[in-house]
């Protein structure tokens, strides 16, 4: 008797931890075991693929209006990137309300913040309000995956870890996609997508807040520094900045590119659409080659082909059929570009430091988000719209030329000693890369984990 008045007095106070800690998620009592794998997953996946749906569709719909409404190109590039600064504020600020309240709380408070915050674009139509708006829409974004991700985490388990990040990059990059296509649903110099968006994002709570599964408790991944990730990992480092400088740049301005090209609404969206789809189809095959041959072959093929194709776009018209299809290639060899850095990173970093290697790549690769649309938005205002390219062109030419040293001046890991490659989304915080966790890897004939040598 007494040992079950202690566990309700436990859930009634919060679950403890193996130190006597409290973790986090606010009183329950669970009253059967907690429910593991996709079935259980399915309302956190209903849930975020609504949150994407809407902000794709938000991101494209205000890219769009950034250029009717005579914002400027050097203006709209710095509205756009502020979605990345929030987005990297609002990671932190989650892990802290997490500890507070709760799972749950922290949930329903920023899918309703940012059910409103899409709304608001309507009353206050002018640069700094929209930038203001859209760090916080970014912000609140970035805590509702929070929320998502770290309850992910808590259900997988070591057999349904796989199928549960693989439905996790499906939800968050299909998502993005769909979002973007419904901009072919209405006029963007109306209110009604605005309206849509913001019904999209609130209709994220139905499924979160009436889930069955309990809150989990908070693991965060132990830091590590940028300046010990770059000495393990350089090339995996730099080639996660510049996927984020190149994803920021497309995903940021592309719709301020296309509207000043004077592309209509539905050639804007397939624009965008193009290159995501690229990333859908390509994403696994990509990741499944660098399996069997070196990493970072696949890496600097990969980057001059993007850089390739970037540079061939501004001789194409604009919309064209050609354009659309250069477009889907584009996105095809660009997205797998920030998986294949966490992948080339994970054959470097010993296995106790994955999770925290890869949170460190996931904020290296959110400051090239934010430094992105800006660049482009600066280039494209003291230029022409099609130098958008450019730093698309720059971005990749950097990782080919580093790659490419790389490869002559240092060994690489043997690619029986590579581990597997996993998908990854640029917008998936630093709570996913838990679901990373690998078993320890044996130590390679070279000394070290891998090959002990920097990548």
């Amino acid at each position: 008797m007494s040992v079950g008045w202690a566990a309700v007095a436990e859930n009634a106070v919060g679950r403890l931890d193996a130190d006597g800690g409290r973790i986090v998620g606010g009183p329950w009592i669970e009253t059967e075991p907690k429910a593991r794998g996709l079935g259980a997953a399915r309302a956190l996946l209903v849930g975020m693929l609504f949150i994407q749906v809407g902000g794709g569709l938000q991101g494209v719909l205000l890219g769009i209006r950034t250029e009717s409404e005579g914002f400027g190109l050097a203006v709209s590039g710095i509205v756009m990137a502020s979605f990345f600064l929030g987005f990297m504020i609002g990671t932190r600020l989650a892990e802290h309300f997490l500890a507070a309240v709760g799972h749950i709380r922290v949930f329903a408070a920023l899918a309703s913040m940012a059910s409103g915050v899409s709304i608001l674009h309507l009353l206050w139509i002018n640069p700094a309000a929209w930038a203001l708006l859209r760090m916080l829409f970014g912000l609140c974004i970035a805590g509702v995956l929070v929320v998502v991700e770290s309850w992910l985490n808590d259900m997988a388990t070591n057999a349904t870890r796989g199928r549960l990040l693989s439905a996790y990059m499906v939800s968050s990059m299909g998502g993005l996609t769909l979002g973007q296509l419904l901009l072919k649903g209405g006029d963007p110099e109306s209110f009604e997508l605005f309206v849509i968006s913001s019904v999209l994002i609130s209709a994220a709570l139905v499924p979160i807040t009436l889930s069955a599964t309990s809150a989990p408790p908070l693991s965060i991944p132990e830091p590590l520094s940028l300046r010990r990730l770059m000495s393990l990992a350089p090339a995996g480092m730099v080639t996660a900045f510049c996927a984020g400088v190149s994803h920021g740049t497309l995903l940021g301005v592309g719709a301020v590119y296309a509207a000043y090209e004077g592309l209509p609404a539905s050639r804007i969206a397939l624009f965008l659409v193009s290159a995501t789809g690229g990333a859908i189809v390509f994403q696994w095959p990509v990741g499944a080659l660098s399996d069997r041959v070196s990493r970072r072959a696949v890496i600097f093929a990969a980057a001059a082909a993007a850089g390739a194709v970037a540079g061939i776009l501004p001789l194409v018209e604009p919309g064209s059929a050609l354009s659309l299809v250069l477009v889907f290639c584009f996105g095809s060899a660009t997205f797998p570009l920030y998986s294949l850095a966490i992948a080339l990173t994970g054959d470097r970093v010993p296995s106790s430091q994955l999770n925290g290697a890869s949170a460190a790549l996931v904020r290296t690769a959110g400051v090239g988000s934010i430094i992105g649309p800006v660049a482009g938005g600066v280039t494209m205002s003291l230029t022409a719209p099609w130098t958008f390219f450019l730093v698309l062109v720059s971005a990749h030419a950097v990782v080919v030329v580093y790659t490419g040293w790389r490869i002559f001046a240092r060994e690489g890991v043997p690619v029986d000693e590579q581990g597997e490659f996993v998908p990854w989304s640029m917008r998936a915080s630093t709570m996913a890369v838990n679901l990373l966790r690998r078993p320890p890897r044996p130590f390679s004939r070279h000394g070290g984990p891998r090959s002990g040598k920097p990548a």
